[in-house]
């Protein structure tokens, strides 16, 4: 029996952070801030329970910093000068997450004048000594210095990144640093680190830094060695910054030999002693985690499963939005309990109850997920906590596994009788409905005669409440399976677990009645509970207005939508998919003659090294599958380099695209039913609030370009009818106008100029077709945060000459600027944006140590208020158009497609005069009266036979 003792020592202090980043504020019943610490406690178990599974540490010490100051500041004042001090609600926090360590009975260490990982290096080092493996749960940098450190005893180091759940040993630091971990030191004290303000050598970065060390062999080797190198910056750097590059390497030294406050012996793992974890736990209201320790998932010890499949009960949940309210302490989900309905006279019970409750959850279960062709399979209803039950229709055997003539189809009530009971419930104004992802049932329930109404959405409600967070350890999205174990703590059945998968899968009508009413009862008994926990956080968030304003009401306008769907041409597709297919069989000659030879041009690999290689076109880089970048981006610019064969490859890439993606798959969605394309929007697909269309997708048609207009085309109206296409013009400048109060431009709206002219003038001072087409680009550039660099690359100037143009820009019009600023601090401070109407919009990466996920998080806040509001506006517009044409006399005008800022109808052409007022007055009043804007909305419609032809 292997006795070697392994010791993991964690990094508590990058928890802390990490917890508090990624988790939404959160009081306890004393209203003293604890987001963090519930992230911390959560962060800390889940570690216990992998490290259990796996091959589990037989000591575990958590390692906190004490102090922002360390012996370091001595050696040099500024060392962590630039570090703003920690946000004002964790500071409170930090005796917390200390209580909530020593609650699980672990060791919590941190020392006066000492950093956390001098701490860890020297207790590595103390049980290396004596034979122990240590494992470091961190991903920080200087620690890396450590990994693969062995002693004479025996024990060795390493590290795990619990963010990507990776071992990092010697390999993975070679791999980042380029150097052996023993001389990351060395790298680390030329590149400097301007987080913790250690200087190293100005000039030097990373790859820079490497080379050197690599070359040299050490710091003392590269300083040597640069009086021989040749004249130059570097050498100039590395001669007079000498100094500052040793003082670096004593900074990032770590120090082994610090006195060790606990002996590591003490630091042994056991079960957690029940009482102090459970008054903590009480203390600061999570209930939760209450349940699981009563539950007996609690220990962390080597020997105990902390977190073991279903079932599992759902206790009492401290819900992670900021209102501190927990959950009824409902009965445990049994699926044992729920009924499967096979009488009339037991349907009727259930609806009897339904009534009752004048709530109830809804789930339908059907043959496939396309609502336009999937067969109803069953219904099932729960009505409270526990009572749950599956009404079968469309089952095929007693036992599962058999549709043949022989097979024995289960007592079930009639479909037509069934449904005929379940209408008037369904259709009752008196009783709200509850579905997640009602869209989906009220489609399904559509085609076999039923108008499900009222409906609330689980789904939209999370949406609302949620977008863009992402809970540690369960994620961001809003499905059923991560809102369940988000806000319950519970684990649902899978429909994989039940119908299977690959060629063993079965359709749902043949899974056996016991297993299918367990899945489907569950499903509206989860949907049920998640409706009691998100209802009352929408008014406590502030989230009521949008989800009741904006969203909700949609639900049944985009339904119809996708129910009627819209008319393809299929001549015509396939007229343009043999027209795409000669014209890439053209390209692909040109290119293939360019590079001498065959080759699959959609693979990355190849054309990399067709491009770099044998072409010898120059700026390749290599990414870490050791293969060339040939993304668009590149190739954009090989082009610009005056490389034809890359001009080639996209136009290549774009015509292939185009005719997989529309013209050869419209034609396979045509529903043989209806001789009509059915897409599915999506209410939540888009974090900023937008529609997002799917199977298939019709928002990423190109609109400007002429094999855009082709494809549009193929969208045609019935005879006798036209299409009418209503655009909101310029929407996002003119919400920008209004939000940034900027008086040139809502002067310019208000007039009815056309504003990249106005922006021309203002910026250029001159207007000509050059001068308009910079200003288009800079105004909506400056919309979406771009940087120097993109905005460089987008006008074919340099980086320095588009931050002028920035800078230009932002002195015409510094409301822009002053509502970028804004916008990013109050982001920053409270973690989500919002819109004009109260849409919330999470950016838990804005705080983020890595610059790419910081910019990319700052770049989509500078937009998300807008676009939000966009997307808000033409939403209102959606839900009120139909009552509107119906006031008017026009209720036959059908609303097919939404794509980005446009809305596209189906009418007879004899009523186009009548209803383009209508129209028009609805989307430009959309916002009213909520919202009162200083510019108007500008429409532009048009009409044609196709879509195309309405431009």
């Amino acid at each position: 029996m292997d006795t070697k003792q392994h010791l993991y020592l964690v990094d508590g202090s990058a928890y802390i952070f990490r917890a508090y980043h990624r988790l939404p504020p959160l009081t306890n019943p004393r209203g003293t801030p604890v987001g963090a610490v519930y992230g911390y406690t959560t962060m800390l178990w889940k570690l216990a329970d992998d490290l259990n599974k796996a091959d589990g540490p037989t000591h575990l010490a958590v390692i906190l910093d004490k102090g922002s100051t360390s012996f370091r500041n001595a050696l040099y004042d500024q060392y962590k000068a630039n570090r703003p001090p920690p946000p004002e609600d964790l500071v409170p926090q930090f005796p917390l997450i200390r209580d909530a360590t020593r609650a699980f009975s672990l060791a919590c260490i941190e020392e006066d004048d000492l950093e956390a990982d001098d701490l860890i290096a020297s207790y590595a080092r103390a049980a290396t000594l004596q034979g122990w493996d240590v494992t470091i749960v961190s991903s920080d940098k200087d620690l890396m210095q450590l990994v693969g450190k062995c002693s004479e005893g025996g024990g060795c180091i390493d590290m795990l990144d619990t963010m990507k759940s990776q071992r990092i040993d010697v390999a993975e630091v070679e791999e980042k640093f380029g150097v052996r971990p023993e001389l990351v030191g060395d790298v680390l004290a030329l590149m400097g680190d301007s987080v913790d303000n250690v200087p190293g050598i100005r000039g030097i970065g990373p790859k820079t830094a490497t080379k050197l060390i690599q070359e040299h062999g050490s710091l003392e080797g590269a300083l040597a060695a640069a009086p021989e190198m040749k004249a130059g910056k570097l050498r100039e750097s590395l001669i007079e910054q000498a100094d500052m590059a040793r003082l670096s390497r004593v900074l990032v030294q770590l120090k082994e030999d610090c006195a060790l406050p606990i002996p590591i012996e003490d630091f042994k793992l056991s079960a957690i002693p029940k009482e102090p974890l459970a008054a903590f736990l009480t203390e600061h209201g999570f209930t939760s985690l209450l349940k699981r320790l009563d539950d007996g998932r609690g220990s962390p010890g080597p020997k105990t499963q902390l977190n073991p499949a279903k079932p599992v009960t759902p206790g009492a949940l401290a819900i992670p939005g900021g209102s501190g309210q927990s959950l009824p302490e409902w009965p445990a989900i049994d699926r044992e309990r729920y009924e499967c309905v096979q009488t009339p006279e037991a349907l009727q019970r259930w609806i009897d109850k339904a009534f009752a409750a004048r709530l109830v959850a809804v789930d339908t279960e059907t043959s496939a997920l396309d609502a336009m062709r999937a067969d109803l399979a069953g219904i099932s209803l729960c009505t409270g906590a526990g009572e749950a039950c599956y009404v079968p229709l469309g089952h095929f055997s007693e036992g599962g596994g058999g549709t043949d003539m022989f097979t024995q189809k289960p007592a079930q009530v009639p479909l037509m009788q069934a449904l005929a009971m379940l209408k008037p419930l369904l259709e009752s104004e008196a009783v709200i409905k509850v579905g997640q992802n009602i869209k989906y049932d009220i489609n399904i329930l559509a085609r076999h005669g039923i108008d499900l109404a009222p409906v609330e959405d689980t789904m939209i409600a999370s949406f609302d409440l949620d977008a863009g967070r992402s809970l540690d350890g369960i994620g961001g999205g809003h499905g059923m399976d991560e809102l369940a174990v988000r806000h319950l703590d519970y684990t649902t059945l899978t429909f994989k677990e039940i119908c299977g998968t690959g060629k063993k899968a079965i359709p749902f009508g043949e899974v056996p009645l016991d297993r299918a009413t367990q899945y489907a009862a569950e499903d509206a008994e989860v949907t049920w509970r998640l409706w009691q926990v998100l209802r009352p956080r929408l008014a406590g968030e502030g989230a009521t207005r949008v989800y009741q304003r904006v969203d909700r009401p949609l639900i049944p306008v985009v339904a119809a939508m996708e129910r009627h769907g819209i008319k393809v041409d299929r001549d015509k597709l396939a007229q343009l998919s043999a027209t795409f297919a000669t014209e890439i069989a053209r390209l692909e000659g040109e290119i293939f003659a360019s590079a001498g030879h065959e080759f699959t041009i959609g693979s990355p690999k190849q054309l990399g090294d067709v491009l770099f290689e044998k072409l010898g076109y120059k700026g390749g880089k290599k990414g870490k599958t050791g293969q060339y970048s040939t993304d668009q981006s590149v190739l954009e610019g090989l082009a610009a380099q005056g490389a034809p064969v890359a001009n080639l490859v996209l136009e290549w890439r774009q015509l292939s695209k185009l005719r997989s993606t529309y013209t050869e798959a419209l034609q396979a969605a045509i529903n043989p039913a209806t001789g009509r394309v059915h897409t599915s929007y999506s209410l939540v697909g888009a974090q900023t609030g937008r529609l997002s269309s799917t199977d298939p997708n019709l928002q990423n048609i190109p609109i400007r370009t002429e094999i855009g207009r082709q494809i549009r085309d193929a969208f045609v109206a019935e005879p006798g009818n036209v299409l009418l296409a209503a655009d909101y013009s310029q929407i996002e400048l003119r919400l920008a106008a209004h939000m940034a109060d900027v008086p040139a431009l809502k002067e310019a709206f208000s007039a009815g100029e056309d504003i990249h002219s106005r922006t021309a003038e203002e910026m250029f001072g001159t207007v000509d077709r050059d001068t308009r087409g910079r200003a288009k680009t800079i105004n909506f550039a400056i919309l979406y945060g771009i940087s120097r660099w993109g905005l460089g690359g987008r006008l074919g100037v340099t980086a320095d000459e588009a931050q002028a143009m920035i800078d230009r820009y932002f002195e015409r019009f510094p409301g822009i600027r002053n509502y970028i600023h804004a916008t990013l601090e109050s982001v920053r401070g409270c973690g989500y944006s919002e819109t004009l109407f109260g849409r919330k919009t999470w950016f838990p990466r804005i705080g983020s140590n890595n610059p790419n996920e910081r910019a990319g998080s700052e770049r989509a806040a500078i937009n998300a208020p807008i676009q939000g509001t966009s997307a808000d506006i033409i939403k209102r517009a959606m839900a009120r158009m139909m009552p509107a044409l119906q006031q008017a006399g026009l209720g036959h005008v059908c609303m097919l497609l939404q794509v980005h800022d446009e809305l596209v109808f189906e009418l007879p052409e004899v009523d186009v005069a009548a209803a383009k007022p209508v129209i028009e007055r609805v989307m430009a009043e959309a916002a009213q009266p909520a919202v009162r804007l200083d510019v108007p909305l500008g429409i532009e419609i048009g009409t044609g036979p196709s879509w195309g032809a309405a431009h």
